[in-house]
């Protein structure tokens, strides 16, 4: 079984762009996550921006905006798509963040499953405490992720996630006790033949309650609702 960065850089970097249905579907999906956000000023750090579907938006709504992911690939998309926007790209652990982004932000989004990618609850803990303390006053810090803390059942652990006459990707959910491991199953036809390609890797199951309760403490207010695609929305800020 893969590491995060691995599967991603081995098996689904290079379909990534496919999979969320090109450039400019994956930036509308973006900016219709942020709508509430936008316009805005100040300086916005994207934590796990990938592709650029939340930069993006960000940058074109008046952010300055610090864009971090540990996949080159992904990030390339990001640089060839966002000339003469005000982002800058660092490759870079996420939770490194803080040391290399030391003045105060007024945004910091984690989208899409990141939370969920780190190893721990105590990376998760690391992370909104580095978020906390590095939000200017009136600043602002908004997550999305799956909650995983109920494990799918049945049939519902088979995901097809996009289909074309060319490409299947199909996700196999799997449940352990404190991650989910998720087998990524991808066939591609060349020559008339379809070729199967998987690679696993874990993801955290951390109930929305508890990324809630780690922020209270920190000493901030919370809102908890339902967001995109499936996932839960938190708001956070000071």
């Amino acid at each position: 079984m893969a590491a995060v960065s691995e599967h991603y850089a081995n098996h689904l970097a290079p379909i990534y762009l496919w999979m969320v249905g090109g450039i400019e579907s994956a930036v509308s999906q973006g900016k219709a996550d942020l709508a509430a956000l936008l316009p805005g000023s100040g300086l916005a750090i994207d934590l796990g921006a990938g592709l650029g579907m939340h930069s993006i938006p960000l940058a074109q709504g008046g952010y300055q905006v610090v864009a971090i992911d540990q996949s080159p690939l992904l990030l390339s998309v990001l640089q060839e798509h966002s000339p003469g926007l005000p982002v800058r790209i660092i490759e870079a652990n996420l939770l490194e963040f803080r040391a290399l982004v030391p003045d105060p932000s007024d945004l910091i989004i984690c989208m899409g499953d990141t939370l969920t990618h780190l190893e721990s609850f105590e990376q998760v803990q690391v992370l909104l405490e580095s978020v906390a303390q590095s939000l200017s006053p009136k600043g602002r810090f908004v997550a999305t992720f799956r909650d995983y803390s109920t494990a799918a059942a049945g049939d519902g652990r088979f995901i097809q996630v996009r289909s074309d006459d060319t490409r299947i990707l199909t996700c196999f959910l799997e449940e352990e006790p404190r991650h989910i491991k998720v087998h990524d199953i991808v066939h591609d036809r060349r020559d008339g033949q379809w070729q199967m390609s998987i690679s696993s890797y874990r993801k955290l199951r951390i109930a929305p309650s508890a990324v809630e309760q780690m922020l209270r403490s920190l000493g901030m207010n919370v809102q908890v609702e339902r967001g995109p695609r499936g996932m839960v929305r938190i708001e956070a800020n000071a």
